[in-house]
């Protein structure tokens, strides 16, 4: 590996970390690296545009459901469980941690509660998925590490 390449993967290496540090993934996503392998060496990257992917349609369902008068909160509610769930599969804390609060206002029955954290659970969505594209962007541009050993 050449100085270029480690000095990549170093990089790489420290965004990760600041993901952790900063919050925005917890234990979940070290378990899915974990069942990264030659034989499968993106995973995890595949397992995330899944997660986005799918994640639109659960997003468009509580923009609708956001729309409608009564809201029907019982619905709101099942829908962010949904969508905290698949949060949860890739480990995306801050997210998750949104998707808790939304369903406290459901339980509250507060609209306006329900309508403001939707903002903040759409932000952290979008932060997130911008923040891991580029660093799976970068992490293919490096190429696979040459240790069996991945830094934590």
């Amino acid at each position: 590996m050449d100085r270029n390449q480690m000095q990549m993967h170093r990089q790489i290496a420290n965004i990760r970390k600041s993901f952790f540090d900063q919050g925005y993934l917890d234990e979940q996503f070290v378990q899915l690296e974990e069942l990264q392998d030659s034989s499968n060496p993106n995973f995890v990257e595949e397992v995330v545009t899944l997660f986005y992917r799918d994640s639109a349609r659960f997003l468009y369902n509580l923009d609708q459901a956001l729309e409608k008068r009564p809201l029907d909160f019982s619905r709101l509610d099942s829908l962010m469980h949904q969508f905290k769930g698949s949060s949860s599969s890739i480990g995306a804390k801050k997210v998750k941690i949104e998707c808790t609060q939304f369903r406290d206002y459901c339980n509250a029955r507060n609209a306006e509660g329900c309508k403001r954290t939707f903002q903040h659970v759409k932000k952290e969505y979008t932060t997130l998925k911008k923040k891991l594209e580029a660093y799976f962007q970068m992490a293919r541009q490096a190429g696979p590490m040459e240790t069996a050993c991945r830094p934590r």
